[in-house]
């Protein structure tokens, strides 16, 4: 667990790095050194920006290659200008974001032989997934359980997200579980 004053860091970072894309077109470049340690260890995270209540943009990253300040600051700016569901966020918009960052442990590995099977080893509200068929690959954040809070109906999703049938079912489909520490602004 973070403390709360490293939490703080990371959501000013977030915004900062959000602030100058739009000042200077790029995300901020944060110097791990400049920042306390345990912000600088290799951490894999999500930016998710809401405004009034509704999603407006969420990016992340499932392997932890970067310290966690830069992934950050990264996924910040990849939230408000990059996520292909939505248009840049315009600098009108910047006081009407609110930020959450999640901080994702190291995915498991699943074992299982069937969809019934896979779908009785999640904990609702509890574990993020990651689906990978081939070339198609998905995840949902823990978060997602509140507007899906039935495991079949969940992967059925994901399963669409990673651009599969929603029945698909495959021997050669796998599936990764892990866990955030997620903190907002709004918290």
């Amino acid at each position: 667990m973070l403390a709360e004053e490293h939490r703080h860091l990371l959501l000013t970072l977030a915004r900062r790095s959000i602030r100058h894309g739009l000042e200077a077109g790029t995300a901020l470049q944060a110097e791990a050194t400049r920042f306390p340690e345990p912000l600088r260890a290799p951490r894999a995270t999500f930016v998710t920006l809401e405004r009034s209540g509704e999603l407006r943009g969420c990016i992340g990253t499932l392997e932890a290659v970067r310290p966690l300040v830069q992934d950050v600051a990264s996924n910040a700016y990849a939230a408000a200008f990059s996520d292909p569901r939505f248009p840049p966020l315009a600098a009108s918009e910047l006081t009407e974001i609110a930020v959450r960052v999640s901080v994702l442990s190291v995915p498991e590995p699943l074992r299982f032989d069937s969809e019934s099977e896979l779908a009785g080893l999640l904990h609702p509200g509890v574990d993020g997934l990651i689906l990978e068929e081939g070339t198609h690959r998905g995840t949902f954040l823990p978060s997602v359980w509140e507007s899906l809070p039935n495991p079949r109906a969940f992967l059925e999703h994901l399963k669409l997200k990673a651009g599969l049938a929603p029945g698909h079912w495959s021997p050669t489909l796998r599936a990764w579980r892990y866990t955030t520490e997620s903190f907002g602004e709004l918290d």
